[in-house]
Parts: C-alpha cells; sequence; structure tokens
C-alpha cells in the first residue's frame, strides 16, 4: 500500500542551511503549518543525533495552526571540502482521538498512516558566499565590458587587450623619453648660453688690457722728446755761458 502525502506544509520544504562560524552553535528555524481540519502529531528525526539538538523534536499541531522547530547544530571543526551528509526526516500522523502517551502511539502506528518529509543540510561560511557573489559578479561585468568581435575578425578578445596594453606601455615610455630629451636639450642650451657670456667677459677684459698698455706706452713716447729737448736746452745755456763769461 502506498504511503500517504504529506499534509504538513514545511518552511523551509527541502533543506535546512546553517551559516558559519561553526565555533559556536549555530540555530535554523523549521516552520511547521498545519492546512487540515485536523490535529496531526510530529516528530523529528535525524541521520546525526550527536551533532543537532531540537526542539521541540515532537508534539501535535493543531488544526490550522503551526509550530516552530527550532534545529541547533553544535560547535565542529569546518572542512569546506567536506560535504555534509546530514539528513532530517518530519515524521507525521492524524492524531487519534483523545491521545495521552505519544510513545505508544508512535510504536502501534501503521506504516500506511504514516506520512513523512526529508530535508538535507547546508553549511555555508560568510566569506564562501562574498566569493560566489563576487565571482558572478566579476562575470556579469566580464560579459558586459568585453568588446564584440568584428565579423570576419579571427582576433580574440583576449590577445587584442594584450596588444592594447603593450602600445600603451610603448606609447607611456616614448613620452618618457621625448621628455627626457627635452631636458636633456635646455641644458645643452643653457650650458651654451653660459659658455658665450664666459667669452665675451674675457674678450672684454683682454680689450681693457691691451687698452691700458697702449695708453702707457703713448705716454712713455711722448715724454721721451720733452727730455730731450731739456738737456739740450742745458747744455746750450751751459756752452753760451762760458763763450760770453
Amino acid at each position: 500500500m502506498l504511503k500517504q502525502e504529506q499534509v504538513l506544509e514545511l518552511e523551509p520544504s527541502t533543506e535546512l542551511r546553517f551559516k558559519g562560524p561553526f565555533t559556536d552553535v549555530v540555530t535554523t528555524n523549521l516552520k511547521l503549518k498545519n492546512p487540515t481540519e485536523k490535529k496531526i502529531c510530529f516528530k523529528v528525526k535525524t541521520t546525526a543525533p550527536r551533532r543537532y539538538c531540537v526542539r521541540p523534536n515532537s508534539g501535535i499541531i493543531d488544526a490550522k495552526s503551526s509550530v516552530t522547530v527550532s534545529v541547533m547544530l553544535q560547535p565542529f571543526d569546518y572542512d569546506p571540502n567536506e560535504k555534509s551528509k546530514h539528513k532530517f526526516m518530519v515524521q507525521t500522523i492524524f492524531a487519534p482521538p483523545n491521545v495521552t502517551d505519544m510513545e505508544v502511539m508512535w510504536k502501534d502506528a501503521k506504516p500506511e498512516d504514516l506520512m513523512d518529509s526529508k530535508l538535507r543540510c547546508m553549511f555555508e561560511m560568510p566569506y564562501e558566499n562574498e566569493r560566489v557573489n563576487d565571482i558572478e559578479a566579476s562575470k556579469v561585468v566580464s560579459q558586459v565590458s568585453a568588446p564584440k568581435p568584428e565579423s570576419g575578425s579571427g582576433s580574440k578578445p583576449l590577445s587584442t587587450s594584450l596588444d592594447d596594453i603593450e602600445i600603451r606601455k610603448v606609447l607611456e615610455e616614448c613620452k618618457r623619453l621625448q621628455a627626457e630629451v627635452g631636458r636633456l636639450s635646455d641644458e645643452n642650451r643653457s650650458l651654451k648660453d653660459d659658455g658665450l657670456r664666459l667669452r665675451k667677459v674675457a674678450q672684454s677684459d683682454s680689450s681693457a688690457l691691451s687698452t691700458g698698455s697702449s695708453a702707457i706706452r703713448d705716454t712713455g713716447s711722448s715724454a721721451l722728446p720733452s727730455l730731450l729737448v731739456v738737456i739740450a736746452a742745458i747744455f746750450i745755456g751751459f756752452f753760451l755761458g762760458k763763450f760770453i763769461l
């Protein structure tokens, strides 16, 4: 005989997500909603009972009402390479009238009256979510900003971008070399101007020296005849005086 279909509405319906870090107790909630007109008994089972604490793990849900079950994962050493194999099962049955002992009821329940839903466990670390989001965002940006290849062109976008980078590097190097050549030209021009100024100063100094020496020669040459005239006059006066006396 086929088992009955689950009448409870589970939220979430297929998996329980636990977000790390897992150095402390991590709690996630499971909501059980009874949409029927009858009371429903439930209990929560897991494949790893030592790793989880479930409150409440069993009970009765009144008609048109709901119950929130807290599933608490105990601290453990998280390994991102290890996939979680933990699973939960919510088992339910329509509550018999005047039920008093839940354990006896579950023990005497017929398999065809039982309903169940299975959920798997998922472990997540915050940085893993951020990394996945960053990767997806970078993919979207690269797809949007990637240049479309022209029809008939066999070039690849990656090689084109690499060529553009190399061309920019070469242009920047050319600009740097041009600036260096300009700077050296300015220094060379400045040195030439300084050399011309020094040459002019040297020429003016040498011309001044030559003018002074020529003036001295002229003075000496002009003073020599005057001296001779004075000496001659002295001798003539001397001889005339002796002749008169």
